[in-house]
C-alpha cells in the first residue's frame, strides 16, 4: 500500500509541485489549503506523513503541528521561508520531525520524504521494548514511558532517545546524531536540530518526574543515564 500523504499549503502552485514530487516517489498525496481543512483530514484518514507550510490563511501552522503532535504520532516535514532560523526552530519546537526552506528543489524534497518514512518504517521492525530503569521504549509503536507516563514523544524525539539508549551510557557525537537520526553527516543547521530535539526531550522528561537524564558533555556530544544502568 502506498504511504498516504497529506500537504498543506495555502499556494496551489507548490501544492501542485509537491503533490507531483510525491506522486512520482510513490506517495498517494491529499491536499489541504488551510488549518481547518488539514485537520478534519488529519482525524479521518490514514496518513504516513504531514507536509505543513509555517504560514496558513486561518490559522498558524506552527499551531497545528502542535494539535497534530498532541493527537496522534504523526511525522511532520515543516516548510520554512529560506534563512530563518527562528521559524526552523519554532517548528521543531512544535514537534516537526524535519524542515524543507523554501525554495526547494523536487529532488531534495524526495530525499527529505523518502528518509523519513524510511525512519518510521524501520523504527516499526526494531525491538518491541526496551527498559531502562524508570524508563520504557516501546519500539513497536514508537511510544517512550517514564514511570508509565506516556511522554508523547514526536517521531524525531523518539528515535533520538532510541539512539542514546543504544549506546548502553556510552557518547553518542552530534554528526552520529545527525547520521543515524536525520539520515544526514552536515553539520549547517543540524546542530540547531539536534540541540532543539534534546531541549525538548529533556522537558517533557522532566515534566513526568524525572531528573536530568540527558547529559552534555563537553565537545558536543550527549549521554543517557538512568539509574539501574550497568557500568
Amino acid at each position: 500500500m502506498k504511504p498516504l500523504v497529506l500537504v498543506v499549503d495555502d499556494e496551489a502552485q507548490m501544492r501542485e509541485i509537491v503533490r507531483y514530487t510525491l506522486e512520482e516517489t510513490g506517495c498517494e498525496v491529499l491536499e489541504a489549503s488551510g488549518a481547518a481543512s488539514a485537520w478534519k483530514l488529519v482525524k479521518s484518514s490514514d496518513l504516513a506523513l504531514v507536509i505543513l507550510d509555517l504560514m496558513l490563511p486561518d490559522g498558524s501552522g506552527v499551531e497545528l503541528a502542535k494539535r497534530i503532535r498532541s493527537a496522534q504520532k504523526l511525522p511532520i516535514l515543516m516548510l520554512t521561508a529560506l534563512g530563518d532560523p527562528q521559524q526552523r526552530i519554532e517548528g521543531l519546537q512544535a514537534g516537526a520531525d524535519d524542515y524543507l526552506p523554501k525554495p526547494f528543489s523536487p529532488r531534495e524534497l524526495s530525499l527529505r520524504v523518502e528518509a523519513i518514512l524510511r525512519r518510521t518504517h524501520k523504527m516499526r521492525q526494531m525491538e518491541p521494548r526496551r527498559e531502562l530503569g524508570p524508563l520504557s521504549l516501546d519500539t513497536a509503536r514508537g511510544r517512550a514511558y517514564y514511570l508509565a507516563k506516556d511522554l508523547k514523544l514526536s517521531e524525531t524525539e523518539f528515535k533520538l532517545l532510541r539512539v542514546l539508549a543504544e549506546a548502553n551510557g556510552g557518547v553518542v557525537t552530534i554528526r552520529e546524531l545527525l547520521n543515524q537520526v536525520w539520515e544526514t553527516t552536515s553539520t549547517s543547521g543540524g546542530r540547531d536540530m539536534v540541540k532543539t530535539t534534546i531541549y525538548r526531550l529533556r522537558a517533557k522528561l522532566r515534566s513526568a518526574g524525572s531528573d536530568e537524564m540527558i547529559h552534555t558533555l563537553r565537545g558536543g556530544g550527549y549521554i543517557l543515564e538512568y539509574l539501574g544502568r550497568e557500568n
